[in-house]
């Protein structure tokens, strides 16, 4: 019996999230390790897809001195993912939104620039997992998709990949909860343990 073709489609922003609160590394080496722990034996991996913004880089004025402040982190661990075998990159843009309060209800001490934190905002990542998920299962690429993801914004692209006859593998991790949209929306749930680093 045949192999099912897969493509994993990774939310960078999710698997990071998640990734910290078990304190474990997000870089290209384990994120390979993530993505490969998610498809099973019964299945061979056409395509691991990642989806993820490149650092912020520009300089902006600090809240409470309003000195200029540079943000330039490398982005070379997004090159070293693509290079892997089997990756391609999907990138989307990070802008900067301002600053939020470190903490909440807001000290009555006078504040200083390090009672804050910058603000990011992630643009055009769910439009390129859609994408993805309409190319792939119009053009009957694989048998099935698995998604990992926590954003309800991919649902549409979900829908239409059953229409097409592609089935959706929700991953979950353990201790993590997937919200009862996605699951609705999928046909099998997976959870995953995590790799070790």
């Amino acid at each position: 019996m045949s192999k099912a073709k897969v493509a994993v489609l990774i939310d960078g922003g999710y698997t990071r999230a998640l990734a910290q609160k078990e304190r474990l590394p997000h870089n290209p080496d384990y994120i390979e390790k993530v993505a490969k722990a998610c498809v099973e034996d019964d299945e061979t991996a056409l395509r691991f897809l990642y989806y993820d913004c490149a650092p912020y880089k520009g300089t902006v004025k600090l809240p409470v001195s309003g000195n200029e402040h540079v943000f330039d982190k490398p982005d070379a661990w997004l090159h070293e993912l693509a290079r892997k075998d089997l990756f391609a990159i999907r990138r989307g843009v990070l802008k900067f939104r301002g600053w939020n309060t470190k903490k909440i209800p807001v000290p009555p001490n006078a504040l200083t620039d390090k009672d804050f934190s910058p603000n990011f905002e992630q643009k055009g990542v769910d439009m390129r997992i859609g994408l993805d998920v309409a190319t792939y299962s119009s053009s009957r690429l694989v048998d099935r998709l698995i998604l990992v993801s926590g954003d309800t914004d991919c649902v549409p692209a979900m829908k239409l990949a059953r229409i097409n006859g592609i089935q959706i593998v929700l991953v979950t991790f353990p201790k993590r909860s997937p919200s009862g949209e996605l699951m609705t929306h999928a046909d099998f749930t997976r959870e995953v343990l995590w790799p070790k680093p």
